[in-house]
């Protein structure tokens, strides 16, 4: 475990939460001087404080531990959500999707997926979803509101 990044984790995503240390502290249930110090790199929060501020913080508890913002570029993802890189769009539209992106929604070649985008400039973005997902997604809607004109 890197003392540093852990320190700058959690100063980073209690500052993001907009917690004063005191806050933090009485959320978890240590003294506001614990908190400091584990900021400050003088001390190390035990693994069950660690897992209460990943919690707190919607945070993976590895990711809490080891995540480095310097090396990546971005802040700490929350639980379940991933930043793999940056890629260039190529010639004729085509993306190259990292490895690690396509290893952890289990695609691999020839795999279909949908295409979804979202123009309000609040969110603009394209998601890519599996066609199995959309469609069962969808059928379950639409089964719904047969259900509900019952």
């Amino acid at each position: 475990m890197n003392k540093i990044t852990l320190s700058r984790n959690l100063s980073f995503l209690r500052r993001e939460n907009n917690y004063s240390q005191e806050e933090l502290a009485e959320r978890i249930g240590v003294t506001r001087q614990s908190i400091a110090k584990w900021e400050n790199g003088e001390s190390l929060p035990d693994i069950i404080n660690c897992d209460a501020l990943a919690s707190l913080f919607d945070v993976s508890l590895d990711n809490f531990i080891h995540y480095d913002q310097k090396d990546s570029g971005f802040p700490i993802p929350p639980k379940g959500k991933h930043m793999f890189n940056t890629t260039p769009l190529e010639k004729d539209g085509y993306v190259k999707l990292p490895k690690k992106a396509l290893d952890m929604v289990r695609m691999q070649e020839g795999d279909q997926f949908m295409v979804l985008g979202d123009e309000n400039p609040e969110s603009i973005g394209i998601a890519l979803v599996p066609t199995e997902f959309f469609t069962t997604m969808a059928a379950g809607i639409l089964n719904r509101t047969k259900d509900t004109k019952k």
